[in-house]
């Protein structure tokens, strides 16, 4: 693979390592983005405080070409790139774009990796195009986005009309079926 062009990849980081490799790749300007979600936390004195911690924990995405994967892998905190050795998997620069506009403006967090559920894609907005598990949480409704290579999913909240169902080519006209069947009850 002597590919030049920079594609984005997951690093595996030592736990609890992130922001620290995310600093380090930083100050070798390797290209970065380290997803963050805010989150609340109370202490035992009752306090709280709100912080900003890794969407992904254990990983961090970079932008290199393929000849700079050595810089990224002495980079201390750094485990691997996620993918078999001597081939890690690129990712498509879609789902890391869509995913820094999505964190600007949906509220994230992180969510246990799902392999069952309806899939639908979401059609409006800045996450548009991304597919993911349907799900509801009291009086709203999330979806929740995967990244397979890395095995972590994340959920978002969206309104369900920029929602259509996805499905696979196999099985269509079923999928469909069923989608509609649910939506006139």
């Amino acid at each position: 693979m002597a590919d030049i062009s920079p594609r984005w990849y997951a690093a595996y980081t030592a736990s609890r390592h992130e922001k620290s490799v995310f600093t380090q790749l930083n100050g070798k300007q390797i290209e970065a983005f380290l997803p963050l979600c805010r989150t609340v936390r109370r202490w035992k004195n009752r306090s709280t405080s709100t912080l900003e911690l890794p969407l992904f924990s254990g990983y961090l995405f970079v932008r290199i070409p393929w000849r700079s994967r050595v810089d990224v892998l002495s980079t201390p905190g750094v485990l691997s790139l996620v993918g078999p050795p001597g081939e890690p998997w690129p990712l498509p620069d879609f789902e890391i774009e869509a995913l820094r506009a999505g964190l600007a403006e949906r509220n994230a967090e992180p969510h246990p990796y799902l392999v069952m559920g309806k899939t639908v894609r979401i059609n409006r907005g800045p996450l548009a195009g991304m597919e993911g598990v349907l799900l509801r949480n009291k009086n709203s409704v999330r979806v929740v986005l995967t990244i397979v290579e890395i095995s972590r999913s994340f959920s978002v909240e969206v309104d369900a009309c920029d929602l259509e169902p996805a499905y696979s080519r196999v099985g269509a006209e079923t999928a469909t079926r069923s989608f509609a069947q649910s939506n006139s009850q």
